[in-house]
């Protein structure tokens, strides 16, 4: 990812590309936007006829820097690894290469791999926290991001210049709960809490992420219009709900 001439190389010879950057391996903006820079212009090098980048929200359109309602990050971000995705937009824009904007959801393998499932309280009961009050939030099975875009591939180059969000359900906190609840058959509860309460946790990108449910609550009508389930369905006539999700995989979120 640091090498446009090793990219432009695997790029060579392709119809497209599907192309992600994966911010958690390092935490920096900046390294991110060079990363997407440099698919860009190897996109551009090699002649793809189409690419699909897998993007997010700047959420500085929404809150400005300016706006204390959440804290200003790193001098210059709200939710960091949402706006150097979305900064990074304007490359493939600005290179002129054929691009459809993938707008990713809530990862539910979050619950097993990211620390966000559910937590032993004191009373032994298990509490899946999360500052989203009662909003319902967009999620997705990681395997069906690729079957969306393979969709979007699918259909030619009719999705070039669109934004196309993928998500395989919209769920309130209470409902998670409750789905978790049926599927591990163990009750769980659904604690909401401040967003400031969130990012006090101190664990690596704490910040980023009360940040992010933040953004997830009080924008919840813009981020789930452009998350369209069934359009995602459409795409991807696999596409799993939470409740097909917890069938497969509940298994392995950890009790902790």
């Amino acid at each position: 990812m640091d090498d446009v001439d090793s990219l432009t190389k695997a790029f060579q010879g392709a119809y497209g590309a599907y192309c992600v950057t994966f911010y958690w391996n390092h935490m920096s903006p900046e390294k991110e936007r060079a990363e997407a820079a440099n698919l860009a212009r190897a996109a551009k090098a090699a002649g793809l006829k189409h690419v699909v980048w897998s993007t997010l929200e700047d959420t500085r359109e929404h809150v400005p820097l300016s706006d204390d309602r959440m804290p200003t990050l790193m001098g210059k971000y709200k939710v960091p690894h949402f706006d150097a995705k979305g900064e990074s937009d304007q490359f493939f824009t600005d290179l002129g290469v054929p691009t459809t904007f993938l707008y990713a959801s809530f990862y539910w393998e979050n619950f097993i791999f990211f620390g966000s499932g559910p937590k032993k309280g004191a009373d032994g009961e298990l509490v899946l926290t999360l500052p989203i009050g009662n909003a319902k939030m967009a999620g997705v099975a990681a395997d069906d991001i690729g079957k969306v875009a393979y969709g979007i591939f699918k259909r030619g180059t009719s999705l070039v210049g669109k934004k196309i969000g993928v998500a395989g359900e919209l769920l309130t906190g209470q409902e998670m709960a409750a789905a978790m609840t049926k599927a591990i058959r163990q009750p769980v509860k659904f604690k909401d809490v401040p967003p400031e309460v969130f990012r006090s946790f101190g664990f690596p990108g704490a910040d980023d992420l009360g940040n992010m449910f933040q953004f997830y609550r009080d924008f919840a009508a813009d981020c789930n219009e452009k998350r369209d389930v069934q359009r995602s369905k459409e795409l991807n006539p696999a596409l799993q709900s939470f409740d097909e999700w917890l069938a497969r995989n509940g298994s392995q979120i950890p009790l902790e």
